[in-house]
């Protein structure tokens, strides 16, 4: 199934938590689907870490980490998933 939509805006939905990924989710992607979805989980994730918070914000601190957070878990399952299925990303 192609990516409906902007990839980038998938990638920013998982860092706000609106979008959650999964194994059986991933099933309905192509290889090259689950490349570019990588691709744009990488350039959200150095986008929120280029973000100046001052450290006196302590809940936007919190905010920033647990976006980092979801994006990483993301990319680690859907590499896991890829390495299972032996699709080369």
């Amino acid at each position: 199934m192609a990516i409906s939509g902007n990839p980038k805006k998938i990638a920013q939905d998982i860092s706000q938590g609106y979008l959650i990924i999964s194994a059986p989710m991933l099933k309905r992607y192509t290889p090259a689907d689950l490349k570019i979805i990588v691709s744009n989980i990488g350039i959200v994730s150095r986008e929120l870490r280029a973000e100046q918070i001052p450290l006196e914000d302590v809940v936007a601190l919190k905010m920033k980490n647990m976006k980092v957070s979801r994006l990483n878990q993301a990319e680690m399952i859907i590499r896991a998933h890829c390495k299972k299925r032996r699709i080369p990303i």
